[in-house]
């Protein structure tokens, strides 16, 4: 319905278009059964193939995550979820419906996982094994903070066959700039979170960081991705917005703007770079590992 997409948009803008004062939501019951699987594979081709051949099998999971190895020490730490640590990435898969339509796919995705390269699987045999198998995921971030003081979470979307290539890539900037990375993806979207480690402490790693997450994004953008999947834009990906929109799609961003707030009181300054920034950043360059003007604060 037109009077819902409007709504999603309004919504959606980060604050932009419109101030949200009320709404209807619609409470949907719990599913009668959940079941999840755990999936190892010796590689991240490997697991991030699997990830694309289960969706191009017309397999819709209720969960689809995927965690590297870094990822699944830290969190089978933190919580003890019996996770493979010998994989080099693992997946969770979840299920959920009426019991009958939960076992056929728990056994259609088996079967594709398998014939993946799948080193092993296991099903939650119960709901406390689920929600175990679980636990690790949903405390990802909390538990990188034992192995660091901060972490930068970067959050960009590319095309699900894409996932291994850009887990490769990211292992090479942990190298280009001396930081750790522990990578979590909503896989089955595509989305990625990795978690660039460092200390803000010290100005360099803040400064490393933060070339880092600009390259992630970039790198996304390069294999068919965008800068963002569910956190949004705000002041952090301006930079970024400007490698990926023209000057001429800003300005339809702009006039979409202008439409609903013509004297921008709206969260000013926020998700639509100005042509000057866009033009700035595209002048700036890294030369030995040093920013340009390195004492001016940046945005």
């Amino acid at each position: 319905m037109p009077g819902l997409d409007l709504l999603a948009v309004v919504i959606g803008s980060e604050g932009m278009l419109a101030v949200t004062t009320e709404v209807t939501v619609k409470l949907v019951p719990r599913p009668e059964l959940a079941r999840c699987m755990l999936a190892s594979f010796a590689t991240v081709e490997a697991a991030g193939a699997a990830v694309a051949s289960v969706i191009a099998q017309g397999i819709i999971p209720a969960g689809l995550e995927l965690m590297d190895r870094r990822m699944t020490e830290v969190a089978e730490n933190f919580v003890h979820a019996g996770y493979d640590l010998s994989a080099a990435a693992i997946l969770l898969c979840e299920s959920d419906g009426a019991p009958g339509e939960v076992e056929e796919e728990i056994a259609a995705m088996r079967r594709v996982l398998t014939e993946s390269g799948a080193t092993r699987i296991e099903v939650s045999r119960d709901e406390a094994q689920r929600l175990k198998f679980w636990s690790g995921r949903k405390n990802a971030f909390p538990a990188s903070g034992g192995i660091s003081p901060d972490y930068m979470c970067m959050d960009s979307t590319i095309p699900r066959r894409k996932l291994a290539e850009m887990l490769l890539a990211i292992e090479v900037m942990e190298a280009k700039y001396d930081l750790r990375c522990v990578n979590v993806f909503h896989a089955g979207d595509g989305n990625l979170h990795p978690l660039i480690l460092f200390d803000a402490n010290d100005p360099d790693q803040f400064r490393r960081c933060e070339l880092f997450g600009a390259e992630i994004l970039e790198a996304s953008l390069k294999v068919g991705g965008t800068v963002t999947g569910e956190h949004g834009v705000g002041v952090e990906k301006l930079n970024s917005m400007c490698v990926q929109f023209s000057p001429a799609e800003r300005d339809r961003f702009l006039a979409v703007k202008r439409a609903f707030d013509p004297e921008e009181l709206l969260n000013p300054g926020k998700v639509i770079p100005t042509l000057q920034r866009c033009a700035e950043y595209g002048k700036m360059h890294v030369r030995r590992g040093i920013m340009p003007f390195p004492d001016l604060p940046r945005f």
